[in-house]
């Protein structure tokens, strides 16, 4: 009945949304957030935890002491925000899980060498602020302040929002934990593709989140009646159509993932040619070597597009983030969890998208748990998974948690 269980919180939690006709989309800092986790907040009572609270960033936490209590913490978690029109189990299924999981080791009664913490963090999708785990970056003690001046899409500031949501903006760095507080970081989630459907494997083995670069691509020409002669004409939005289709080709020939996610042109009349353009770019790989070498060979490309179209290129790169490895410790512990279920060799695969353990990795070992989900659909309203899958996926955690218990005092030693 726990992975029924898991399923039906998850519908519960695709009711609090800021969208109606049963679309989902819940942001950081707003009131579908604050419902969000004081739900999240009631569940983790009911499975038995000692304590729930909200840290200065507004994540959500609860903890089952260990054996005594004040031990460091095996972390369990995900995040509870959303995408626009998103699904109902990118990260709250994570979350979902891990509170299950704790229920049952409370309900066993045993006596952990450590204590138990989930996290259902605040923002990891950076839907409304434009900076992603922003969560997951406060409690790993890499937050910046400059963040509070970030606005959204109405012109309010996160420092504005924090104050709105009841959270004082000057102190959310209190949220950081210590490194000797906490033991490792495990976190399930919904893969975002295809490789276990393809393959008939209900779990896989995360050994790498890609690290992605993203910027700003402005190509500058002239603007022009649209009576303008082709050969007359400088037009930006035609240079940044092929440009577009040009990554498109290029991108697998290198080993990358590069997408274009929005694109915009001025003037933006209908009888003008587009004096100028401009389009985004994120690009990650298996390895960074790979991506920014690939991402100079793109953008190589881009230029000797605009030089023969006579347009003008300028790139303002807007994020960096390394590739994150996984833990061996907290890898081979999933592993053993996983082998738990009926499958001795985990299938390891590595994350093209980002997600909070990439955060959490410059606080702790991380591991990471992926679930089978249809067509690889995620950031969608038809994401969707089996019953049975979730109850492998809790019984892997479950294990892996048993796990690091029975190898602890030579883990810490």
């Amino acid at each position: 009945m726990s992975a029924r269980t898991v399923l039906e919180r998850c519908d519960e939690l695709a009711a609090v949304s800021a969208l109606p006709d049963g679309y989902v989309e819940r942001t950081y800092l707003t009131v579908e957030h604050k419902a969000a986790n004081a739900l999240t907040a009631t569940w983790m009572t009911e499975a038995g935890m000692d304590g729930t609270w909200q840290d200065a960033a507004g994540n959500v936490c609860g903890r089952l002491e260990g054996e005594r209590p004040g031990l460091p913490a095996l972390l369990l978690g995900s995040h509870l925000d959303t995408v626009p029109q998103a699904g109902r189990y990118d990260g709250i299924l994570g979350v979902m899980i891990a509170i299950e999981v704790v229920a049952r080791i409370a309900a066993s009664g045993a006596a952990l060498p450590f204590a138990l913490e989930v996290v259902g963090f605040g923002d990891e999708e950076g839907t409304r602020f434009g900076t992603t785990l922003l969560g997951s970056r406060a409690l790993a003690g890499t937050w910046d302040p400059a963040w509070c001046g970030l606005l959204d899409a109405d012109g309010v500031s996160l420092r504005q929002a924090c104050a709105a949501f009841g959270l004082d903006p000057d102190a959310v760095g209190r949220a950081a934990r210590r490194p000797e507080d906490v033991i490792g970081y495990l976190e399930a989630h919904i893969e975002q593709g295809p490789v276990l459907e393809q393959r008939g494997r209900p779990l896989g083995l995360v050994t790498s989140i890609a690290g992605a670069r993203r910027m700003l691509v402005t190509v500058t020409g002239r603007a022009a009646h649209a009576g303008t002669p082709y050969r007359l004409r400088r037009d930006a939005l035609a240079g940044v159509s092929e440009a577009i289709l040009a990554i498109e080709s290029l991108a697998p020939e290198l080993g990358l993932i590069a997408t274009v996610g929005r694109v915009g042109a001025q003037p933006g009349a209908v009888n003008v040619v587009a004096g100028s353009a401009t389009f985004s770019l994120d690009v990650r790989a298996a390895c960074d070597p790979q991506r920014d070498a690939g991402l100079e060979t793109l953008l190589a490309e881009v230029g000797r597009i605009c030089t023969r179209r006579e347009l003008s290129l300028s790139v303002e790169h807007t994020h960096a983030a390394e590739t994150v490895h996984c833990d061996p410790a907290m890898t081979a512990v999933l592993a053993r969890g996983i082998a738990a279920t009926g499958d001795p060799a985990a299938l390891e695969l590595f994350s093209p998208p980002g997600h909070d353990a990439m955060a959490v990795a410059a606080l702790t070992g991380v591991g990471m748990l992926f679930i089978r989900c249809a067509g690889g659909v995620s950031h969608h309203p038809e994401e969707s998974v089996l019953e049975a899958d979730v109850a492998l996926a809790i019984d892997a955690m479950h294990a892996a948690v048993l796990s690091l218990a029975e190898g602890y005092g030579t883990l810490a030693a």
